[in-house]
């Protein structure tokens, strides 16, 4: 079993700035993906960013150049670092834990099998 503990949201305007981290407790697969999703009011949960046990990143386009995920392994600690924020990047966020996919980890939900409780980002023009 896998437990994940999100924290550092909060409020800020718009360009600012804030840093997201995930504390994951359990057994970890060596081939695993952590990603962060988010959720909108009245959206469906999206990828925001993920990454495998090698350090590979993927992003969904509307973050790219603004958001990096970086990961402490020895900490088994998960980090999204959130620049030039903007008012439609206001969503719950979620730290999750999946497998790879053939080597690979997707910005899909259905991939990932362990949830964090989720940590809000509220963004102001």
């Amino acid at each position: 079993q896998v437990q994940l503990v999100e924290s550092g949201g909060g409020s800020v305007q718009a360009g600012g700035s804030l840093r997201l981290s995930c504390a994951a407790s359990g057994y970890i697969y060596s081939s695993a993906c952590m990603g962060w999703f988010r959720q909108r009011p009245g959206k469906e949960r999206e990828g925001v960013a993920v990454i495998d046990s090698d350090g590979s990143t993927a992003y969904t386009n509307s973050v790219k150049g603004r958001f990096t995920i970086s990961q402490d392994n020895a900490k088994n600690t998960l980090h999204l670092q959130m620049n030039s924020l903007k008012p439609e990047d206001t969503a719950m966020y979620y730290c999750a834990s999946g497998r790879s996919l053939g080597g690979y980890c997707y910005l899909v939900a259905g991939t990932f099998n362990y949830w964090g409780q989720g940590t809000q980002v509220a963004v102001s023009s």
